[in-house]
């Protein structure tokens, strides 16, 4: 593995100011900052990118599907609506771990449905920015174990 995508949704460029009640005060670039580290530990790549628009995140999600680089996705408030992430991520056959800061289940109960979780390989939500460590320590055992 040379590179880990972590791709995030709408709005989370508002982290540490959007309702830090649920999502904390972590910035993305904190989380970033965090992530790049783990990976430089294990000498591979992080491609780390933000967009409100749902059709980048599909461009994204088939640019490392095509690569064979496994994906974190915290596809935010698109987790709930897009059937397109979800065909994106099947088209190009892409390993996705879905990521949430909060437990989306004990929310409002528009936020329990993820079109993504059917074709990702797993969830993580509810730890705030933990959730991206645990769900990148996932990506690291998933590459051991096909070593």
């Amino acid at each position: 593995m040379s590179a880990v995508h972590v791709l995030n949704g709408p709005n989370l460029n508002l982290l540490g100011r959007r309702e830090p009640a649920i999502y904390g005060t972590a910035t993305l670039d904190e989380i970033h900052a965090i992530l790049e580290a783990r990976c430089a530990e294990r000498g591979v790549s992080l491609v780390f990118r933000q967009s409100n628009h749902e059709g980048d995140l599909v461009d994204w999600i088939h640019e490392a599907g095509g690569a064979g680089a496994p994906v974190i996705l915290n596809a935010g408030a698109l987790t709930h609506t897009s059937i397109a992430l979800h065909d994106a991520i099947k088209g190009a056959d892409a390993f996705v771990i879905e990521v949430h800061l909060s437990n989306v289940h004990a929310r409002e109960s528009f936020r329990s449905r993820s079109y993504i979780s059917p074709a990702a390989r797993g969830v993580i939500a509810g730890f705030g920015p933990m959730s991206y460590i645990l769900a990148l320590e996932a990506v690291f055992e998933n590459e051991l174990r096909k070593s």
